[in-house]
Order: C-alpha cells, then structure tokens, then sequence
C-alpha cells in the first residue's frame, strides 16, 4: 500500500487510528497542562508570598522534580499508584491485582513535572508586574479577593502567556512517554500500526506530521493570545 492508502479512511486504511491517538495525545498533554498549572499556581505563591516553611517546601518541589527524568516520574506513579490501589483493596477483602489506569497516572505524572516548570513561570510573571500598578488598586481600597481577580491575576497572566506556550510544548512531548504504561496515545498507535503492517517509517512520518501540526496550531493559538492580552500595551 501507499502512504496515502495506508494512512486514508477507506478499507485497510490507519487514518482514523492515527487520528484517535492525536485526541488521546491532546487531552492527555491538557489534563497534564490544566494538573500541572494548578500545582504551580499554589507553589509560586508560597515562593512568593509564604512563609519559610512553604517557601521551602516550594523550593524542594521545584529542585527535585526538575532534577528527576520524566520517564521515571511516570513510572513511581504507575506502579506505585498500582502498588497502593492493590494494598488498599486488600485491606476490603479484594486478593487480586488493582492497576492504577495509564492515562490517569500519565495526566499526573506529567501535571506533576510540569507543575515545577509552570511555578517559575508564574512566579517571574509575578516579578516582572509593576508594583506601581497593586499599588494603586490597594490604595482605591479594592478587596484582596477583587484585587487579585481584576488586576493581579490578567497581569500575570500577560506575562506569563510566552513562558506558558513554551511549558505546554513540552508537556505535549512529554505526552508520548505515557505510552509505557500502555495508553495509546499518538506515538503508540504508530508502534502498533507499524508493528502490524512492518511499514515503520511511514507510520512514524505520519506521526511526526500529526505532531507539528499539533505544535503549529498551539502555537498560533498561543500567538494570538499574546496579542489580545497586550492590545494597548505600549512597546519600549
């Protein structure tokens, strides 16, 4: 078969598998995204504004996590996360084999590595606000609440949008490690595919195209944000 013929929808054809493994590969990097911006938000706050214990615990956080690989990350959390299932079934009466599920463990694993990337992001977006700019919502007497949802966090967030699109490009790699817990997701469907059909260069090609349009959607995506958040800004 061609490469067209093979990767089409008709008879024979690995289109719609492809395609299926490139919506597994997107909601796991967006769980993994969503998971890991979480765990950021809260660590740089305690890098910011905690005491020295939070700040602490934030700094150790980001220093392991950036100093373990993501393939062992994934790994602790499968079969751990498999290991402390089975324990607490145990504990019900349950004698069998309790797996924690691949996709659930891979959106962790990946929010959790992330988590170390996006609390950087977070916490220089915070630094590079002008004081001047709180300043001047606490001195109209806005709440604590109002002044973080109206002036802190879209400030942030405009800094931080160019930080973000980069930490996403990486959790969207990161993805395709998942698949040694058995999620078919993109690069697995490729595996599959080639290993039934032992035409391995055409499914990774199609792969590595699926990919860069991935990339190349998020990053206009993530372009055309920048610009509405810094419409009216003046440029030095």
């Amino acid at each position: 078969m061609s490469f067209f013929q093979l990767m089409g929808f008709g008879e024979g054809g690995w289109g719609a598998f492809m395609l299926m493994g490139a919506l597994v590969t997107m909601a796991l990097a967006l769980c993994g995204f969503s998971i890991g911006a979480c765990f950021g938000a809260f660590a740089a706050w305690a890098k910011i504004s905690g005491n020295r214990f939070t700040r602490t615990i934030a700094d150790i956080y980001t220093t392991v996590l950036r100093g373990i690989p993501d393939l062992l990350v994934i790994y602790l959390f499968y079969f751990g996360g498999s290991a402390f299932l089975t324990w607490l079934g145990r504990l019900f009466g349950s004698d069998g084999f309790i797996g924690l599920p691949g996709f659930l463990a891979g959106a962790m694993a990946i929010g959790i590595t992330s988590g170390a990337q996006h609390t950087e992001v977070f916490r220089g977006a915070y630094r590079a606000v002008a004081k001047g700019e709180i300043e001047a919502a606490v001195a109209c007497g806005m709440p604590r609440a109002m002044r973080f949802r109206r002036i802190v966090a879209p400030l942030v967030l405009r800094h931080a949008l160019p930080g973000l699109g980069n930490v996403w490009q990486i959790v969207l790699k990161e993805s395709a490690l998942v698949s040694v817990t058995g999620v078919v997701e993109l690069l697995r469907q490729s595996q599959v595919g080639a290993g039934s059909t032992r035409q391995p260069f055409d499914f990774y090609f199609a792969a590595a195209i699926l990919y860069l349009c991935i990339t190349t959607i998020s990053s206009i995506s993530f372009h055309t944000a920048e610009k509405r958040f810094n419409k009216g800004v003046r440029r030095s």
